[in-house]
């Protein structure tokens, strides 16, 4: 009921690249740089951040998936296969982002300070056969060794040094995949490090995690295998007064370790404070930069992605910084109130709208009327082109990828739902 007739999409789409002509731009052009845009799709949405391991630790962090929707995937198998359902919905080549707890023991209890390559295979097999790219996560959460709320700040010699060591691990791990998959694989260090309420001395902390952080950062590695970053935080449940790895510290970190990329996360600032703002800022001082394009509703919550003016705010930051090559996008959220590819796929299909959009603004007509120093007619512009036809251009890069158009995705995943999903149990 959903599908849309081909010629119907065609038909728009030749009439909304006149339109575009008319502008400036070529929206065949946009179409194929659509091509070369990933988006690392996180593997934790599938089953609510729960993990292959039972390390008997609390979450940690404020991590949390609400809600009891049926067919949370249980194993590595239907995790993956949930994925393909969702890749295959979503137009172009994309990647996907795998946590430390994701790894696959074969049923033996191996702690995370032992991890290797070999826990993992199964992923990047599965990667090789989809010709597809993985990025990693060393998982600093949902660990006895975490329920302090410390981990490479820890006073504890014991807990920092098993700490020290996943991340030394998870840098190794990340390095092979990359190197094995033949792009590189960027490992994004985040920890839930904190109080509840306020610390009588911060700074040692800090100072804490700066050491650990040098230790763990210490042996270098191709560039071509493996891309490292930092995640702060402003606050989670448990750590509402204080966290370690605030935004300006792990800034500072970046900016003195230049090998080193910082990661944004949406969710992760104050409710009326955006990412969007900060790119530009960061891109003038870094190479390159990470952005977790989530949705924090009153505090970080990670709802899933919708095409709002944030998630537009944020693509278009990056075009018009003219950034595409140096900015890695992935996704962070968990929701387990709703069908989980259902979450997947329209998260992902946001962010691309969002950077479709971005591409297909006219610019240089901003910039024009911005060096003549007509401020009303750049306002004036920005409203116009928020009218202009890109929904056309969407349904066409949709139907060049060989994905549903428009909501008609959504059949493909109830039939899913009703085979395979609901006779979880």
């Amino acid at each position: 009921m959903y599908q849309q007739d081909k010629n119907k999409v065609l038909e728009s789409y030749h009439s909304a690249k006149e339109t575009y002509d008319r502008l400036g731009v070529d929206t065949d052009k946009v179409i194929e740089e659509m091509k070369k845009i990933p988006i690392s799709l996180h593997c934790w949405q599938g089953d609510d951040v729960a993990g292959f391991e039972d390390a008997g630790g609390s979450s940690g962090g404020g991590i949390m998936a609400t809600g009891n929707y049926p067919g949370r995937a249980r194993n590595a198998d239907e995790l993956r296969q949930d994925m393909d359902i969702a890749l295959s919905l979503i137009p172009g080549t994309h990647r996907v982002n795998i946590h430390a707890m994701y790894a696959e023991t074969k049923g033996k209890s191996v702690a995370r300070n032992e991890l290797g390559f070999e826990h993992f295979e199964g992923w990047v097999k599965w990667a090789k056969e989809k010709g597809i790219g993985l990025d990693f996560n060393p998982t600093f959460f949902a660990h006895p060794l975490a329920d302090s709320g410390f981990t490479l700040s820890s006073t504890e010699k014991k807990v920092r040094d098993f700490w020290i060591e996943h991340g030394k691990r998870s840098r190794e791990i990340a390095a092979k995949i990359g190197a094995e998959l033949g792009t590189p694989c960027v490992n994004n260090l985040w920890i839930p490090d904190g109080l509840k309420d306020t610390p009588a001395n911060r700074i040692i902390y800090r100072r804490i995690l700066k050491e650990s952080l040098d230790e763990i950062y210490g042996e270098k590695y191709d560039k071509n295998c493996l891309i490292d970053s930092v995640e702060s935080k402003l606050f989670g449940i448990g750590s509402e007064s204080y966290v370690v790895g605030s935004h300006e510290f792990y800034m500072g970190y970046v900016l003195t370790n230049r090998d080193i990329m910082l990661c944004l996360d949406a969710g992760h600032f104050h409710p009326t404070e955006t990412i969007s703002d900060k790119i530009s800022a960061l891109l003038t001082f870094t190479d390159e930069l990470l952005l977790h394009v989530s949705r924090g509703v009153r505090w970080d919550s990670d709802h899933v992605v919708i095409f709002n003016d944030e998630t537009a705010a944020i693509a278009h930051e990056v075009k018009r910084s003219g950034a595409y090559d140096r900015v890695h996008f992935a996704l962070d959220f968990f929701d387990a109130s709703i069908n989980r590819i259902t979450a997947w796929v329209t998260g992902t299909r946001a962010v691309l709208r969002a950077i479709m959009f971005s591409l297909l603004e006219p610019t240089h007509l901003l910039s024009e009327a911005e060096e003549n120093g007509n401020y009303g007619n750049r306002l004036a512009l920005m409203e116009e082109f928020k009218a202009l036809p890109h929904a056309a251009v969407w349904n066409k890069y949709c139907l060049d990828s060989n994905v549903p158009v428009g909501p008609a995705w959504l059949e493909e995943v109830r039939k899913y739902e009703q085979s395979v999903l609901f006779e979880r149990k």
